[in-house]
């Protein structure tokens, strides 16, 4: 291109236009900016502080509102500067494109959205022994996209929060008692209410066993060979080191005290009974 031409080319831009429009550009980027930066934004995360959201929660929302004002300030940016046509074709792309990245990414926002709820809404905290699908453990981190336990055998299982939130999750800790239950099998010459009392006296014993509720017995099941009598018993401030520990305890004193007052614990007794056949022929019968 020739001196000429450049200089032709200069001439027919309209210098004017072009300095007022870069002149509202970035006026309107600035006050949308600004005004984000100090009304918005503040409002989103005193709105999530008082409704009681988790500081993870709290965090996400200031910085997903720090991009909304970004996005809004360029958008009026282009609108004031004259380039309406320019921010509605990038607008179409760009839906175009978060549409496709929603698609593929499904399972993994499904989790985020369910992370999100979890952080609200507290089904269980980090510490807390939960139950899930045939799993337990003690959860040790709370993410957005997935939640990690560890297992009673001191394994770690990462766990998407959809597979939490979306199915049945037993907190056996929610609340600050936790009642048991255990069927003791007595046989049918045995005295129910003798061997009652005697469920009820190791409970009683029991120094981590509450007394109020109280311990009690149901007869449950007339078995094959035993009569089920079932124990309800109630502990506070439950873990599962000092369940485990508590209801084996308490089902041994049981066991031991059966045994000195001769109350029998029966088993399943089998007889197999029938006959063998024993057919001889003759050597060369079948010749």
């Amino acid at each position: 291109m020739s001196v000429l031409q450049l200089q032709s080319v200069w001439e027919a831009i309209d210098v004017g236009a072009v300095a007022t429009g870069l002149v509202a550009f970035v006026v309107g980027f600035v006050v949308v900016f600004l005004l984000g930066k100090i009304a918005f934004v503040p409002v989103v995360r005193r709105a999530l502080g008082t409704r009681g959201f988790d500081q993870a929660v709290q965090s996400l929302g200031t910085s997903v509102a720090n991009a909304v004002v970004w996005l809004a300030a360029i958008a009026v940016a282009f609108t004031v500067a004259g380039f309406g046509a320019f921010l509605s074709a990038f607008a179409v792309f760009g839906g175009a494109f978060a549409l496709a990245i929603g698609f593929a990414a499904q399972d993994l926002l499904g989790n985020f959205v369910a992370g999100v709820f979890i952080l609200k809404d507290k089904p269980f905290e980090v510490g807390d022994w939960i139950e899930w699908d045939g799993k337990s453990g003690r959860v040790e981190d709370i993410d957005l996209r997935v939640s990690r336990v560890r297992t009673f055998d001191n394994e770690r299982i990462t766990v998407p929060n959809g597979d939490l939130a979306n199915n049945a999750v037993t907190n056996p800790v929610a609340y600050e008692t936790l009642r048991q239950k255990f069927v003791f099998g007595i046989g049918y010459d045995d005295d129910i209410d003798e061997a009652t009392d005697y469920i009820i006296e190791a409970a009683k014993d029991h120094s981590m066993i509450l007394d109020d509720p109280a311990p009690s017995v149901r007869l449950v099941d007339l078995g094959d060979s035993d009569v089920g009598l079932q124990a309800r018993i109630w502990i506070e401030e439950p873990d599962r080191a000092d369940f485990m520990r508590v209801r084996s305890e308490y089902v041994q004193a049981v066991k031991e005290r059966f045994d000195e007052e001769g109350i029998d614990i029966p088993y399943v007794h089998r007889e197999l009974t029938g006959s063998v056949e024993l057919v001889e022929r003759a050597r060369g019968s079948d010749e």
